[in-house]
């Protein structure tokens, strides 16, 4: 029997060149807000841009903020903005920031805008196999968060509030020394 050398040595090489680039068949996985907005910054930018007790609901409309346009606003009725300032007997309401009191005693005249944006992107790496068999996997998160409460009372903006995470990075890892087997332990008792 005749062995075919040059047929093995490309098998092999095509067997690693496919075992080399199985990082590239890691799932990977993009989450976004869709909106008019494509970082942190723009939409700080835009926030940055209202003046209470100036800034009106024509204005806000102009810079993107509006309900019916992005999808990512909510809008926020009476009780909604209690629970969110007053969320309990505890909170003393004469503590709260002047636009937010004049608001609430606005009662129904005043409506809030909740305006939540963000971008994540997370990626597996690692070994293939350790993360196709259920051993090891490894994700890296990547994106930005932004939080914003916006208060208008007879369509002039009383009340603005900005937060969220300008910058996300964060590594995921999950080992499961039994790899595939890892879970079987609790379903075999239920038999």
């Amino acid at each position: 029997m005749k062995y075919n050398y040059g047929m093995m040595n490309k098998k092999t090489v095509l067997a690693l060149l496919f075992l080399g680039g199985c990082t590239s068949f890691l799932p990977k996985a993009e989450v976004i807000t869709i909106g008019p907005w494509h970082s942190f910054q723009e939409v700080q930018d835009v926030f940055d841009k209202i003046v209470p007790n100036k800034t009106t609901v024509g204005d806000l409309k102009k810079m993107g903020l509006e309900p019916s346009v992005n999808p990512n606003i909510t809008i926020l009725n009476y009780s909604d903005i209690l629970r969110r300032f007053i969320p309990s007997p505890s909170i003393n309401a004469q503590d709260l920031d002047e636009g937010v009191k004049d608001c609430i005693s606005a009662k129904i005249e005043c409506i809030g805008f909740e305006i939540n944006q963000s971008t994540t992107k997370r990626a597996r790496y690692g070994n293939f196999w350790a993360d196709f068999l259920d051993f090891k996997r490894k994700v890296d998160v990547v994106g930005w968060r932004f939080d914003g409460v916006i208060l208008i009372k007879n369509n002039v903006v009383v009340y603005k509030l900005s937060g969220g995470e300008p910058s996300i990075h964060q590594f995921e890892e999950n080992r499961n020394p039994l790899g595939p087997l890892q879970g079987l332990g609790g379903s075999a008792g239920k038999l």
